[in-house]
């Protein structure tokens, strides 16, 4: 297979009042390099939700700038990267509270195997006219070989006094103890991990609300870890 690049940029623009979901599933081939850029506009009392998944790709980055121009918005971001083998898969997000009484919030999760490597930098900007904001920004990583690895920074830039923002970040691996009691009833070690670890995946999954779609991210997951492993023990 040929390796290529996608370079595809989207700009969103929410009147006032408007609302939209917008779900972006990327599962290229493993030769594929892919850059993709997400601008969003948000105006007064707008909502606007992301449900960002990376499946694919040899070298994946993804960019998400929300800017929130007016008042009483909610603007939420949600992602999900799976990377296997050496992949790559890098997410950028910044949101900008520039008025008042606006909320975000972001959720950001990775499933890492193999010597794959993934990258959160993720940046709250609060302007000193966004009084009232209420912002919240989690990245959590589950490691699932001793050779994956995670860059994590999650930030807040704020320059308003009377706010509400939190932010944090997480790296773990699956439980051994979880593992050992599905193996008592009757699963294999590895059904055993693919449970737990789709079941990490679910909280960003289950916002998705095309049914379809949800179902297709199962099997794809499945999929994935399964050929991951196929791919690390030939090597």
């Amino acid at each position: 297979k040929n390796s290529y690049l996608t370079n595809s940029v989207t700009e969103i623009v929410l009147s006032e009042r408007s609302t939209l979901h917008y779900t972006k599933l990327q599962h290229e081939s493993e030769r594929a390099y892919h850059i993709a850029t997400i601008h969003v506009e948000q105006h007064t009392a707008s909502a606007f939700t992301s449900n960002s998944i990376a499946l694919g790709g040899a070298i994946v980055r993804n960019n998400v700038l929300s800017r929130l121009i007016g008042e009483n918005i909610i603007c939420t971001l949600n992602g999900l990267s799976l990377g296997t083998g050496e992949q790559l898969i890098d997410n950028h997000t910044t949101i900008d509270h520039a008025m008042p009484n606006c909320e975000s919030h972001e959720l950001y999760k990775s499933i890492l195997d193999g010597k794959a490597r993934g990258v959160f930098n993720g940046k709250i900007f609060v302007r000193k006219d966004a009084q009232k904001t209420d912002a919240k920004q989690t990245n959590k990583t589950l490691l699932l070989s001793e050779d994956a690895t995670i860059d994590t920074k999650p930030q807040l830039e704020i320059f308003a006094d009377d706010v509400k923002c939190t932010h944090g970040a997480t790296v773990g691996q699956l439980d051994e103890n979880q593992i050992f009691y599905l193996r008592t009833r009757g699963f294999s070690n590895e059904l055993a991990r693919d449970v737990l670890t789709t079941a990490f995946a679910n909280d960003v999954i289950d916002r998705i609300p095309n049914e379809a779609l949800r179902t297709q991210l199962y099997e794809l997951i499945f999929k994935q870890l399964h050929e991951g492993r196929t791919t690390t023990l030939e090597s």
